[in-house]
């Protein structure tokens, strides 16, 4: 959905500010040609709740861009902030049995959970909300991408899980990583699995008058 707002004219060229810490989200970004600032949010992911997957992802990821377009703001008043950024935030979540599954608490939690999606499809969700921190704009929508597990044996997940690199992503798992081999599939947009769905961001800034090949670098 869009909040709207007068248009204050003809874009120009303003920075991007990528409201999260994930190095696959930033790679994605850079890979379509655009190089954002990284300014983490600082907000308690488990402190929020919803009553969807969708409603939850939906909801940090504008927790996060709100966040970091606030700092943004409280930069300018003390005349140490730059230009007029595009904020965008994004959160991401599987849905499995309904539940909502961030990254994992620990091994013996990843472990469980890739015990539980063998053989099975969950669904990738992630919240993307953009903010033009110029005109208090704002865009946000959340993509979902069907995830085919494969079967991995019991050593092969002891395996990964003992690799780490469960343990940093949503879903216990990434489709640009060690856990590759174990996702026979996905039905949909597969950057949407890794992070961030770039179809739908250049939507969310045509809906806010900014074309993403305006923002190349």
């Amino acid at each position: 959905m869009t909040d709207q707002h007068p248009s204050t004219g003809p874009d120009r060229r303003r920075a991007l500010v990528l409201a999260s810490a994930s190095p696959a989200r930033l790679e994605l970004l850079r890979r379509a040609g655009l190089e954002p600032e990284v300014i983490v949010s600082g907000v308690d992911e488990d402190g929020l709740a919803a009553d969807s997957p969708a409603q939850l992802a939906q909801a940090l990821a504008v927790a996060k861009a709100t966040a970091v377009a606030s700092l943004l703001a409280h930069q300018r008043e003390g005349g140490d902030a730059g230009p007029d950024a595009l904020v965008v935030g994004c959160d991401s979540v599987l849905e499995l049995d309904g539940q909502a599954l961030g990254k994992p608490a620990d091994a013996e939690d990843a472990t469980a959970r890739w015990k539980a999606m063998r053989g099975r499809s969950g669904v990738l969700l992630t919240g993307h909300c953009v903010i033009d921190t110029g005109n208090g704009r704002r865009a946000s929508a959340t993509a979902s991408t069907t995830v085919r597990f494969g079967e991995p044996t019991d050593e092969e997940i002891t395996a990964y899980v003992a690799s780490g690199e469960p343990l940093r992503v949503a879903g216990a798992f990434t489709l640009d990583g060690r856990s590759a081999p174990f996702i026979e599939g996905v039905d949909g947009d597969p950057g949407n699995v890794i992070g961030l769905s770039l179809p739908l961001l250049r939507r969310l800034l045509a809906d806010l008058d900014v074309r993403i090949t305006d923002l190349w670098v």
